[in-house]
């Protein structure tokens, strides 16, 4: 390449992006660091604060990939109720990659710290109330989506395992008609 030329390079973003993700789930969010992200990115550290001017805005990129990628389908099985297929799926969730689930909580609790994570934080609730909202109504949908963080959090704060008998109970509690 000749001196002074740019390296065309389309998914650099995408991998420091895919590097903060790593790098949080190595570290904390406390170990996130341009530099620490770029040496994990393999590319020059201007790089990362060129794609994302704060720390902030590359943790907004990352907690919204997770929200993408945190998108199982929810399917009521024969027989199976609501409460059922959830309790089912929050299972699946958890112990299918308890890493996993411990980065995406991590990444959504940032919030709480980072008002700049709050609109990403609100969009991923919302978006799991609409799809709840399909099988019952708006307000239930919402009171689901809480018990289930409730649950996950749970779950990984206490490093309990996943009592899916117990999920099912309680959201099939906040189902019961009253």
């Amino acid at each position: 390449m000749a001196p002074g030329a740019r390296r065309y390079d389309p998914d650099r973003r995408q991998r420091i992006i895919d590097a903060a993700i790593r790098v949080v789930g190595a570290k904390g969010i406390a170990g996130l660091s341009h530099r620490r992200v770029a040496a994990e990115a393999d590319v020059p550290l201007g790089s990362t604060t060129y794609h994302f001017k704060t720390l902030d805005d590359l943790l907004v990129a990352a907690l919204r990939q997770a929200n993408e990628a945190y998108a199982p389908a929810l399917v009521l099985r024969g027989g199976e109720d609501l409460a059922g297929a959830l309790a089912r799926l929050l299972g699946e969730i958890l112990e299918a990659d308890r890493s996993r689930a411990e980065l995406e909580y991590e990444l959504y609790l940032a919030a709480l710290r980072r008002p700049a994570l709050r609109p990403v934080a609100a969009e991923w609730c919302e978006s799991v109330a609409q799809a709840l909202a399909e099988h019952t109504d708006p307000l239930t949908a919402r009171a689901l989506v809480a018990v289930m963080d409730g649950i996950s959090l749970q779950v990984l704060l206490t490093g309990t395992p996943y009592e899916e008998g117990y999920a099912h109970e309680i959201l099939t509690r906040v189902l019961r008609p009253g």
